[in-house]
């Protein structure tokens, strides 16, 4: 069988054939007979120059043509071969483009951190309030120090001033504001710790390198 990319030159559909001596004598043939219809004729013409012809216009001109002198149809056939048109590519749709391009970033850049995974210093230690559970458990101790220095200070000048409802709000105003200033001092203190381990193990990292 012969496989061929290109279409044939006769517009027409359907089994396509290749053009050997015994179909080219017979079209020739055809295009001489005048006992064939002109627009028979015509066509034999026409595909008796072609490489590939289509079996269902040689089936034709052999039906129109007088059985006394028209050939065996099998015999007729019996050097020829099929030919086939490869189907165009399938095109890619816009959507699938953009997913083969994030996943050749995403390729890409999985490669790059597996090429330099031996020569950057690895994080050991990790951002503060980088959970969800740690910035809750942070805005949860807030809570709990406002309210404490609130108590405590609604408390302390209750008992200075005579059960005064001004000056106990007051105290409590103070101690809510103590408790903040005491919880930004604690987050401080906390945030320098963290920097002083990180640059420590960065250090040590870049000596054992």
């Amino acid at each position: 069988m012969v496989s061929e990319s290109d279409n044939p030159e006769q517009n027409s559909s359907g089994l396509i054939i290749s053009n050997d001596d015994s179909i080219r004598s017979f079209l020739l043939s055809a295009s001489e007979d005048v006992q064939l219809l002109r627009e028979l004729r015509e066509t034999a013409l026409n595909l008796s120059s072609l490489n590939k012809v289509p079996y269902k216009s040689i089936r034709q001109i052999w039906v129109g043509s007088l059985p006394s002198i028209r050939p065996d149809l099998f015999r007729l056939f019996s050097g020829s071969e099929f030919v086939f048109t490869s189907p165009k590519p399938r095109e890619k749709s816009e959507e699938l483009k953009a997913r083969l391009r994030q996943l050749a970033e995403r390729a890409e850049r999985d490669e790059y951190r597996e090429l330099v995974k031996d020569i950057l210093p690895k994080s050991s230690a990790t951002e503060p309030f980088s959970s969800y559970k740690d910035q809750l458990g942070f805005g949860l101790h807030v809570v709990l120090i406002m309210f404490t220095g609130y108590l405590v200070g609604y408390l302390a000048f209750r008992a200075l001033f005579n059960h005064s409802t001004a000056m106990s709000a007051a105290g409590g105003i103070l101690g809510l504001v103590c408790g903040m200033l005491v919880e930004t001092l604690l987050f401080i203190i906390r945030s320098s710790n963290h920097d002083n381990k990180s640059s420590a193990t960065a250090s040590k990292q870049k000596k054992n390198q």
